[in-house]
């Protein structure tokens, strides 16, 4: 990784006067590290955040403050207004570029996705999001990128000792057999148990309720859409229909 730059300015106020060099549009910062002077400092928020959008806290930095003092500097620590969210303190870790830091590096995937998950059939699983990288400064990079390509079938897996950086320069602070990515089903186990047995109900009620609507009539019942007219019961006991006992109104006489 390029080394980058960042102009700052030594700070004297201290204190809740801070406030108002950040409505002047700075930040205040700390610079500390192993045997050497601390020293508060300040920079301004628009070029700090163009920095730190590339370096990360992987990247090394020229923090040039005022005009002749240059420190080699990591960006440790970033404070957040928790309501407003912008930044209101930086701590920068001076370090001995001959000398090895501990930083965490993340994870990133590359590659083409597996096919089973552009079929929505799985998912890759990324277990492991950074891993604790020991390195000299110069040597730190941004990240450590892993290709998910050979992910083909459900459980494969890429692990921290198939990652593919600079062992020589970089040491990863994890188990080679330390799962980073796998692919696995795109419903858990416990899901697909769960819709399992709620499909199952479902069926149970289905048939349950197809059995009650084609059951016949108990007997003495008499159905009401397929209900027996009483001719055609005599007919079925093969006597005679009784005649109707109902007649036709007789037309009255007029006088």
């Amino acid at each position: 990784m390029d080394r980058l730059a960042l102009n700052a300015e030594e700070r004297a106020v201290l204190g809740k006067k801070v406030k108002q060099l950040r409505r002047e549009g700075n930040i205040p910062g700390h610079v500390f590290g192993k045997g050497v002077e601390g020293e508060n400092v300040l920079v301004l928020a628009k070029e700090f955040l163009k920095t730190f959008k590339e370096a990360g806290e992987t990247g090394l930095i020229d923090l040039k403050i005022g005009k002749e003092k240059v420190r080699p500097v990591l960006i440790r620590e970033v404070q957040f207004d928790p309501i407003g969210g912008e930044i209101i303190h930086i701590d920068f870790y001076q370090v001995n570029l001959s000398e090895k830091v501990k930083v965490p590096v993340p994870l990133v995937q590359i590659g083409e996705q597996p096919e089973l998950v552009k079929l929505g059939e799985a998912i890759v699983l990324q277990t492991l999001n950074e891993v604790e990288v020991e390195a000299l400064p110069t040597d730190l990079v941004e990240k450590i990128e892993v290709d998910i390509t050979p992910l083909k079938a459900i459980d494969d897996a890429i692990s921290v000792g198939q990652l593919n950086y600079d062992r020589n320069k970089l040491t990863v602070s994890a188990a080679d057999e330390e799962v980073v990515v796998k692919l696995a089903p795109a419903v858990s186990a416990e899901m697909e148990k769960l819709m399992e047995e709620q499909a199952a109900e479902q069926a149970a009620a289905a048939a349950e309720a197809t059995g009650e609507e084609g059951a016949a009539p108990s007997e003495g019942e008499v159905s009401v859409e397929g209900e027996v007219g009483v001719e055609g019961e005599a007919a079925e006991a093969g006597q005679p229909a009784a005649e109707s006992t109902e007649q036709a109104p007789t037309e009255e006489k007029k006088e």
